[in-house]
């Protein structure tokens, strides 16, 4: 994983192939994620819910508006605002897997969405 990479190679082939875009386009639009929430990790941690920390990742539960708000502010299209959504919510799932929380974290995707924030190498 890149430094700062929020999501594993393989939820970026599953979220792509689900995906209205690309799939060389999805592995950018995260990268530009990244580098609008990243400086943004602290605001994250006292305004939404970690329901995962490591020295890779934050993981926040989020208002279902939530990705209208980044794609907007980073000029996405619905179908590109979309993919990313997508992909940082089958990131959430996988941690899910890995933790043995998959059924509580389904739970939560039905009235809020996933933000995936990479923490950056200092």
């Amino acid at each position: 994983m890149v430094s700062g990479d929020p999501l594993d190679g393989q939820v970026l082939i599953l979220a792509a192939a689900k995906a209205s875009v690309p799939a060389g386009r999805l592995p950018d639009l995260v990268d530009q994620v990244q580098a609008d929430l990243g400086p943004r990790l602290k605001a994250y941690r006292r305004a939404y819910e970690a329901v995962y920390e490591s020295a890779e990742r934050w993981v926040f539960l989020v208002p279902l508006d939530h990705w209208e708000t980044v794609g907007d502010r980073l000029g996405f299209t619905t179908r590109e605002r979309e993919a990313v959504r997508r992909a940082h919510e089958e990131q959430l799932r996988r941690v899910g897997s890995e933790e043995d929380r998959r059924e509580e974290f389904e739970s939560a995707l039905e009235i809020r969405s996933a933000v995936v924030v990479g923490v950056e190498a200092e």
